[in-house]
């Protein structure tokens, strides 16, 4: 049962620009989970991408804060209507994630902490498309957000931004994820309403 929380104070800007089709302007954070939210230790936490060789790159808290990162300014829009401008993370391009990994499978499987997952196009990852992040508005990114880390793919509604991110599969076919399953669209582009089957 998807969990919805404060955050849904929002008007209507039919004719901003920087909206698409259907949303709603919010200046909250709303938080919507399908479950409870997980707590993971740091000491514990690690972000992994596997390929379909079985060969698995592996990064600890502290492997993973060393990498470089990057500021990430921009818009997010939930498939429930509300979208969010200008805001402001740090995290790790999958770029860099991906530097050393070998794969011809085109696309992935993004697993989280809880048991969540959602199913996205390594062309939607790569390029500057996609950041695993692990601060919002310069602070750490806090356990109802997806923290310690989220992935964060802003240019897809925001359920593709996977909380509590702890690693990706490499699939050969977009197989669906949690809420694809249950109807959500396979890719779930906001500019072309994707938002149902």
């Amino acid at each position: 049962m998807a969990q919805f929380t404060r955050g849904f104070g929002s008007r209507r800007r039919d004719a901003d620009p920087d909206l698409p089709p259907g949303q709603y302007l919010t200046t909250d954070f709303p938080v919507l989970s399908a479950g409870p939210t997980p707590r993971i230790p740091l000491t514990e936490w690690s972000f992994s991408i596997r390929t379909e060789t079985g060969e698995t790159a592996r990064w600890s808290w502290d492997e993973f804060t060393a990498l470089p990162s990057e500021e990430v300014s921009t818009d997010i829009h939930c498939v429930t209507r509300w979208s969010k401008l200008g805001t402001s993370w740090r995290g790790v391009a999958l770029d860099t994630l991906f530097e050393d990994v070998e794969t011809s499978f085109d696309f992935v499987m993004a697993h989280s902490y809880g048991g969540y997952t959602t199913n996205v196009p390594l062309e939607d990852l790569l390029d500057g498309k996609a950041w695993v992040a692990y601060e919002f508005d310069g602070e750490p990114l806090d356990p109802e957000h997806g923290g310690p880390a989220r992935l964060l793919v802003p240019h897809l509604y925001f359920w593709k931004s996977a909380k509590w991110v702890r690693g990706l599969v490499m699939q050969q076919h977009d197989d669906p994820g949690f809420w694809e399953q249950n109807g959500y669209h396979l890719r779930g582009d906001p500019w072309l309403e994707e938002r149902y089957w």
